[in-house]
């Protein structure tokens, strides 16, 4: 796989990233360790956790700290083949101090994540939600501190839409403040709503890392009208996490899926693939269980969606509204 640059920190990172929220439960310990040098080997780079994850035994406010704890088992000999990215801001305890974008918080958990994760150092250290308490600012001199500190090498956000992107970027350059270089949205065919931000983010040098480019599974392939889901699929084991399945979401799936089939490769790959090509697009999140899911995963990075497909793709999956140029057109 050829790297990519991530935004403008100068790293450069796999178009596929290992999400590791499955770590815990289901995918135990050794299995996940067993992926994570899979995933190395097969040329991942880019590792992608967060302080809450603890696989589908995770809900609002649970301690978390397994998947950390899991990753840096598996890197603690591969860390200088890893670019590795951990998350800050969601519930860890019922304390007010337990959660947010405060510098108490973010400092306190940053230590807890280090040690959890074996390494002096998290390349990427992203504020996983926004927080409405706390100013940006005071987020932002956190994050400086870290920086300064050595703990952290540059930050990204998670969840964040381009005005918010914007409003950090300005606070950056009038302070003199570490820089947003990465962004975690949700973003697949099936979920576009954040399609309009792409451009922002290319132009300001902010690179795109999109988790849910399967949509929890639906676009696999393994989900069918008329049929229970699969025993092994998201939709069985937690099904809160995947979209209720309706005749409107079949239509579109089929549909994708007969275009996959003309360009001759899986729909998984085919959904991977054209959500890469998308503008800004860094590296996709992809969360797996089995060896054979990071496979498929990394032949994604090497299909090229035919361009004929674009414009019958944007019409079973609209973009969102965009006021149209009445100067230039488009």
């Amino acid at each position: 796989m050829q790297l990519r640059p991530l935004g403008s920190s100068g790293l450069l990172v796999s178009p596929v990233c290992l999400g590791t929220m499955t770590f815990g439960t289901p995918v135990g310990v050794d299995d996940a360790i067993r992926l994570t040098h899979a995933a190395i080997d097969l040329g991942i780079n880019f590792v992608d956790t967060a302080n809450v994850y603890e696989g589908y035994a995770r809900y609002l406010g649970s301690s978390g700290g397994v998947a950390e704890e899991i990753v840096g088992k598996a890197i603690r000999d591969r860390r200088d083949r890893v670019i590795l990215a951990t998350k800050v801001c969601a519930p860890v305890g019922p304390g007010p101090q337990d959660r947010g974008l405060s510098a108490v918080h973010i400092l306190r958990e940053l230590d807890r994540s280090l040690k959890r994760l074996q390494t002096d150092v998290i390349d990427l250290y992203i504020i996983h939600w926004p927080d409405k308490m706390v100013p940006l600012e005071v987020t932002l001199r956190a994050l400086d501190t870290a920086v300064r500190q050595g703990k952290i090498r540059c930050f990204g956000a998670s969840n964040h839409s381009a005005a918010q992107l914007c409003e950090m970027l300005w606070l950056a350059d009038r302070h003199h403040l570490p820089r947003v270089i990465s962004s975690q949205i949700p973003f697949s065919l099936l979920r576009r709503e954040l399609q309009n931000d792409l451009p922002f983010c290319r132009q300001h040098g902010i690179g795109i890392t999109p988790y849910q480019s399967l949509q929890g599974g639906l676009l696999t392939g393994k989900y069918r009208r008329g049929q229970p889901p699969p025993a092994d699929s998201r939709a069985a084991e937690k099904p809160d996490w995947v979209w209720k399945q309706d005749d409107a979401l079949f239509d579109r799936l089929e549909a994708i899926a007969g275009l996959a089939a003309e360009a001759g490769v899986p729909i998984t790959q085919y959904s991977l693939a054209w959500t890469l090509a998308q503008p800004a697009m860094t590296s996709l999140i992809v969360g797996v269980k089995t060896l054979e899911q990071v496979q498929e995963a990394v032949a994604a990075a090497g299909v090229v969606i035919p361009a004929e497909h674009l414009s019958k793709l944007d019409a079973i999956c609209p973009p969102p509204w965009r006021q149209p140029d009445p100067i230039r057109g488009g």
